[in-house]
C-alpha cells in the first residue's frame, strides 16, 4: 500500500504554486530552497505525477498541479485562520475580486470604504482585467461579467442591465445646447470609447443613432476617443464632448451634478451584468456579504432615478 503525501510536501507545493517560485516558498516556510525542491520532488514521486515545470527560475503548475491547488489553497488558508484564531491575533478575512479594467479604476475602488465600514476588516486585492479569468489558478472569490456566458462551470447570478447614455458637462450643454432630440448631436463633438476586447458587445454611437431612426453621417467618426468607460467620462466632465456612458459607471457623477444626460433617448445595453463565484467560495460569509452589497451598488447605480430624471 502506497504511503500517503507527507504533510510537509503538501504545504511546500502549496506554498510554491502560490508563490510562483521555489525561493519564495522557502523563504515562508524558513528552510532552503533545496529543501522545498526536494520536498515537491518526493510529492511528485509519491502521486507519481509531475506538479510543476521549472521555467526561468519561475515555478509553473502542470496540468496535474492546476488540478490539486485550488483544494490544497482553501485547506492550507482554513489552518492558517485557525492558527490565527487559536493564537489569539486579529482576526481579517481575505478577499479576491475580479472585473473590469473600468469598474476597478475609478468605480469599485472609491467604493470600497463602504464594504469595509459596514464589513470591518478585511484584506482585499482587486483585480482589473478582461474575461476570461483563471478562477482556479488565481483563486478568484468573485467576478463581476458583462454576460452571462463566461463561466458556465461556476455559480453565475443574473444582476441588472445596464444602458447607454449621452452625457455631457452642464457647461457644455449650455454652449451647445439645448438638444431637444439625437438629431442635435450631430453637430457637436462626441466622445468615442475604445471598449476593448469585449467591445463588440457594447454600442457605439453609430448604434446609439441608429436606435433613434437617425442616419449616422461620417462626422460622427470624429472627435476624441478613450480606452476606457471612465476615462470617456473624465473627458466629457471637462467639457469635451458627448460620452456615451453606461447608468453604472455615471450614475453619480449625473446626481452630483458633475455630468447631465444631454438627450433623452438610451439605448439599452444587450446583456446584464452577472456575479460569478467559484463553488469552493460559495460558503465562506466574507464572498456573501461582498456580494450582497457589490450587487446592490450596481443595482443601485443602472437605476439611479437621476439618470430616469436627466433622461
Amino acid at each position: 500500500m502506497a504511503s500517503a503525501p507527507s504533510l510537509r510536501g503538501l504545504q511546500a507545493f502549496e506554498a510554491a504554486a502560490r508563490s510562483g517560485s521555489f525561493v519564495a516558498a522557502s523563504e515562508e516556510l524558513a528552510v532552503s530552497a533545496a529543501a522545498i525542491s526536494q520536498l515537491i520532488r518526493a510529492l511528485e514521486d509519491q502521486v507519481g505525477r509531475k506538479l510543476f515545470h521549472r521555467i526561468n527560475r519561475r515555478a509553473v503548475l502542470t496540468e496535474a498541479g492546476v488540478e490539486i491547488f485550488p483544494r490544497l489553497a482553501a485547506a492550507f488558508n482554513e489552518l492558517r485562520n485557525v492558527s490565527r484564531e487559536l493564537s489569539g491575533g486579529e482576526q481579517r478575512s481575505s478577499l479576491i475580486v475580479s472585473v473590469a479594467p473600468s469598474v476597478a479604476m475609478g468605480w469599485l475602488s472609491s467604493r470600497l470604504p463602504g464594504f469595509v465600514g459596514i464589513h470591518g476588516p478585511v484584506d482585499i486585492s482587486l483585480r482589473g482585467e478582461d474575461d476570461p479569468v483563471p478562477f482556479d489558478r488565481d483563486l478568484i472569490d468573485i467576478r463581476l461579467s458583462y454576460g452571462p456566458s463566461h463561466y458556465s462551470e461556476h455559480v453565475t447570478e443574473e444582476l441588472v442591465k445596464d444602458a447607454v447614455y449621452p452625457v455631457c458637462s452642464p457647461g457644455f450643454l449650455a454652449k451647445y445646447g439645448p438638444m431637444a432630440s439625437p438629431a442635435s448631436l450631430h453637430s457637436v463633438p462626441l466622445i468615442h470609447t475604445d471598449w476593448g476586447p469585449s467591445g463588440a458587445s457594447f454600442p457605439s454611437w453609430r448604434n446609439w443613432f441608429e436606435s433613434a431612426d437617425v442616419t449616422a453621417g461620417r462626422h460622427i467618426q470624429h472627435g476624441m476617443t478613450a480606452n476606457s468607460s471612465m476615462a470617456a467620462l473624465d473627458l466629457a466632465r471637462g467639457g469635451l464632448g458627448v460620452a456615451l456612458a453606461q447608468g453604472l459607471f455615471c450614475a453619480r457623477q449625473v446626481e452630483d451634478g458633475e455630468l447631465v444626460v444631454a438627450v433623452s433617448h438610451v439605448l439599452e445595453l444587450g446583456n446584464p451584468y452577472c456575479i460569478t463565484i467559484p463553488h469552493r467560495s460559495t460558503q465562506r460569509s466574507v464572498v456573501t456579504a461582498f456580494k450582497t452589497w457589490f450587487a446592490a451598488e450596481c443595482v443601485r447605480c443602472v437605476k439611479s432615478p437621476a439618470l430616469a430624471a436627466d433622461a
